[in-house]
């Protein structure tokens, strides 16, 4: 079980979507690039002011034999068609998070000024929410996989995590026809099909979190279609699944702190003056609850599990996280678990009723397997728990086993562009902004400083902050550089410092 989404969703109060099909699709078949390529897109009338369509792509582009995905897309119209510059395609983080979902509040993205100018478009990849979704387990399989232990102490809790893990792994397989055909790497392809549908002859993006991960293979295999791109809360793409884990976990030990301090200025912090004993104070109520999970108004209980994936949710943001960790920090002094609940509640999009409102957790599950190949044995990672715990004491033992249920997945298929045969040593193209916030906990910002090295001629923009990404969150310096980029193509003559 995932405790952590490992790259997650940007922070930003999504209004959610029915998960059904946007519009009817059509079964006729592709048999050819051509087709592919030359696709016209129908554009219905939808949630009022937006338009939906659909994507056909090839299940495999080296066997277009295999069949066809639908790809799922809604697009704000530019409010000023004839000064119109094109479309900007969006991702928000996942794996496995909704691009329709995301781009239905593109007035909360953009800056009007933007949306005046450019088609806002958002798409489910392949295998999330409304486009031939991942399905591995059911509601009542996803609350129990959620709420289960992911820090085994003992030798009976390791077997019954490898057993669990197993079992998921074993569900996806029987669920799922194409598993092998979820990645990232045939998602960026996916991107460039979307492209000339569209009408563009470049790419204009934004991909926040993991969504910068789809940008750097989209412009790794279309250098020359690369238009104007930002990425935000930036993936290191040539860091191992390890370190990717130990870093992220090292990401939140450092965001705690920060919490931890900023508590101590407020009348209302429920932890102890000191930062060691206030840190101790996460551990023993983590320790505690794995044995006496808390009560809450509903019928369920806050686990050891779903109390650090609340507690991990609300260190995303500042602004609005932050608060409602020390509410819940003080509800939970009562054996209240209610509002630790309710956190980890929103971040994996699960309604009052007990049904998800998407597939976000075998999506990312899948996503991630494909992508970041773990070749460790169990034993390996075994030894490397001790070294996560000692890293990051808090969140470390909680991260260590992310990609353990990996190991339990049919092969995927050879592909000389995916995460396990090719690292990326440089991408040249139109120039691209990379944004890195100072003290992200999910995207660290070594991530944001690597990913700047490795694509050539990249902007830097490092905003001095709290919180997960960078864009939108109130910095003038960010979001005019941003702006004017879109709005321009000019991108700072240097890379930028930036603050909130």
């Amino acid at each position: 079980m995932k405790v952590v989404k490992t790259l997650a969703l940007a922070t930003i109060a999504v209004l959610v979507l029915s998960s059904c099909s946007l519009i009817p699709s059509s079964n006729k078949l592709f048999t050819s690039m051509e087709q592919y390529q030359s696709q016209s897109l129908k554009w219905d009338k939808c949630f009022e002011t937006f338009t939906c369509s659909y994507l056909k792509v090839p299940i495999d582009y080296t066997n277009l034999k295999l069949g066809q995905f639908k790809i799922s897309l809604i697009k704000y119209k530019a409010t000023k068609p004839k000064e119109r510059l094109g479309s900007i395609v969006v991702n928000p983080g996942g794996p496995g998070a909704s691009g329709v979902d995301y781009a239905y509040n593109a007035q909360y993205i953009f800056d009007k000024n933007v949306l005046e100018k450019y088609d806002l478009v958002g798409f489910d990849p392949r295998g999330v929410s409304r486009s031939d979704p991942i399905i591995c387990l059911n509601d009542k399989e996803t609350d129990a996989s959620y709420a289960a232990d992911s820090k085994p102490d003992s030798p009976a809790e390791f077997a019954t995590l490898i057993k669990a893990s197993k079992e998921y792994a074993q569900k996806c397989v029987k669920n799922n026809k194409y598993l092998t055909h979820f990645s990232t790497a045939d998602s960026a392809r996916d991107m460039d099909l979307l492209r000339s549908a569209l009408g563009d002859p470049k790419l204009n993006f934004l991909g926040a979190s993991y969504g910068t991960y789809l940008g750097t293979l989209y412009a790794q295999f279309f250098p020359e279609k690369v238009g104007r791109m930002v990425l935000d809360g930036a993936v290191d793409p040539n860091i191992s699944i390890r370190e990717q884990n130990l870093t992220q976990a090292i990401g939140f030990e450092h965001a705690l702190d920060a919490f931890i301090e900023d508590c101590f200025t407020r009348k209302d912090c429920p932890l102890p003056k000191n930062l060691a004993r206030a840190r101790a104070t996460f551990t023993s109520l983590f320790h505690s609850a794995a044995k006496n999970p808390l009560t809450t108004t509903s019928k369920r209980v806050a686990t050891e599990s779903l109390i650090v994936l609340g507690s991990a949710y609300a260190l995303y943001d500042n602004q609005t996280g932050w608060p409602i960790l020390r509410s819940a920090l003080s509800q939970a002094q009562s054996q209240n678990g209610t509002l630790f609940l309710q956190l980890a509640d929103e971040y994996t999009d699960r309604n009052s009723d007990g049904i998800y409102a998407n597939n976000g957790a075998d999506a990312q599950l899948v996503i991630d397997c494909l992508d970041w190949q773990d070749s460790r044995s169990v034993e390996q990672m075994q030894v490397d728990a001790k070294v996560f715990a000692q890293k990051a004491p808090v969140f470390g033992p909680y991260l260590s086993y992310n990609s353990l249920t990996c190991k339990y997945f049919v092969p995927s298929t050879k592909d000389s562009n995916t995460r396990a045969t090719n690292v990326i040593q440089s991408i040249t193209t139109a120039p691209i902004l990379v944004i890195g916030t100072t003290r992200d906990p999910a995207t660290p910002y070594a991530w944001a400083q690597s990913l700047h090295k490795t694509i050539k001629g990249s902007r830097l923009i490092s905003l001095d902050a709290d919180g997960h990404t960078g864009h939108g969150r109130g910095s003038a310096c960010v979001d005019d550089a941003v702006n004017t980029y879109y709005l321009t193509g000019v991108i700072p003559v240097k890379d930028l410092q930036c603050t909130l």
